[in-house]
Formats: structure tokens, C-alpha cells, sequence
């Protein structure tokens, strides 16, 4: 089972809070997830924190309100819906009409709980917001800014994991959640087999 403490040494490597988001479920490229690092309201909260939704004193609150298992399972039934959504993305398939209208159904709860804070311009602010479904509205903001102002051609899916991420490099060649991860284990598996194919002959 995973910790508040594993889920805060998570690699945020999607450059966008919703995929990072996403990210937080672990599988093969092709196939059904194998691990989930939100075990629980507790770990949603530290990845929160981690991931900068939250801060630790907006997080500390929270702990303690009324209908987390709730907020929990809404969570990971909107984790489901950016999932889908993001990864026809990558694919380049179109997101159903069906999980696109429950993005805008969470933007526009999200957005109940919001105000706009004075910055350079004005932005939306959740820092007033003391309710249990708080970790998840910078999250479904972050989703549907992404998914209306784009690029959505940079949306991509690593080639050694299912992770997801924003391909912001000058040539869109990317190809890897992270060199140190995935990009690092592809290098040495082609490592071993130019050495066995050196040694067959």
C-alpha cells in the first residue's frame, strides 16, 4: 500500500497539473493500470500538497472534514474521466461527448467554490475554499484551461509507461515520461541487446 510519504517522492513530469494528476495511476504503455498511488483522502491530500494544489496549511483543515470517502471516490471518478479524455488526446482520437460534458459539470462546481484573486491580471483563487473537495478544483481548472487554449497536439503518452505528459521541447521529439526513468531503462535494454548481438557473433 502506498504512504503519504511515497506519494510525495512521485516524479511530476506531465507539465500540467491534470496530467500530473492522471499520473498518479502507474501501468504499462498498452494495457490496464498495475498501481495507484491514491490509496486514500490521506494520500490525495499529500499528493496535493506535492503536486502545489494545495498548501500544507490548506491542506491541514482538511484532514478533518466531513465526507472525505466521498470526495475521495469523486475524485477518482474524475481522475477516470481526464484519463479518458487526455489520453484519446495523445492518441489522437476525440474525447466522448460523455466524459467531456462530466469535465464541464466538475468546471463549473469547481468554479462555485471559486473567487478571482488580483494578480499581473485576475486569476481564480480557491484559497477560501475549506471543503473536502478543494484538493480537486486547481486540477479540473488546470484540465479544462489545457483542453481549451491547448496545445493539445503536445499532449503525448510515454513509450515506457502510461504516463502522460506535455511535450514542450522545440522539436516535439520527446518520447519519454522522464530520461532518468523511462528513457534511461529503454537506453540500457538496447544496451543489452547490441551487446548479445556483438557476442552471437
Amino acid at each position: 500500500m502506498e504512504t503519504t510519504g511515497d506519494v510525495t517522492r512521485m516524479r511530476l513530469v506531465g507539465g500540467n497539473l491534470a496530467l500530473d494528476f492522471v499520473n498518479t495511476r502507474v501501468g504499462p504503455p498498452d494495457g490496464p493500470p498495475d498501481d495507484d498511488a491514491l490509496t486514500g483522502y490521506p494520500e490525495l491530500l499529500a499528493w496535493a500538497v506535492h503536486a502545489g494544489a494545495l498548501t500544507e496549511a490548506e491542506a491541514a483543515p482538511l484532514h478533518r472534514g466531513a465526507g472525505t470517502a466521498a470526495a475521495f471516490a469523486r475524485a477518482l471518478r474524475t481522475r477516470d474521466h481526464l484519463d479518458g479524455t487526455f489520453r484519446a488526446l495523445a492518441a489522437g482520437r476525440e474525447p466522448s461527448a460523455a466524459t467531456l460534458a462530466r469535465l464541464r459539470d466538475d468546471g463549473v462546481d469547481a468554479l462555485r467554490h471559486a473567487s478571482l484573486a488580483r494578480g499581473d491580471a485576475f486569476v481564480w483563487s480557491w484559497r477560501e475554499d475549506r471543503t473536502t473537495g478543494r484538493p480537486l478544483r486547481p486540477v479540473v481548472h488546470a484540465a479544462l484551461h489545457l483542453l481549451t487554449t491547448g496545445p493539445l497536439e503536445r499532449i503525448k503518452g510515454c513509450a515506457g509507461c502510461s504516463f502522460l505528459f506535455l511535450d514542450e521541447s522545440k522539436n516535439r521529439s520527446r518520447r519519454w515520461c522522464s530520461m532518468d526513468d523511462c528513457g534511461a531503462a529503454a537506453k540500457m535494454r538496447r544496451y543489452v541487446a547490441a551487446r548479445r548481438t556483438r557476442t552471437a557473433h
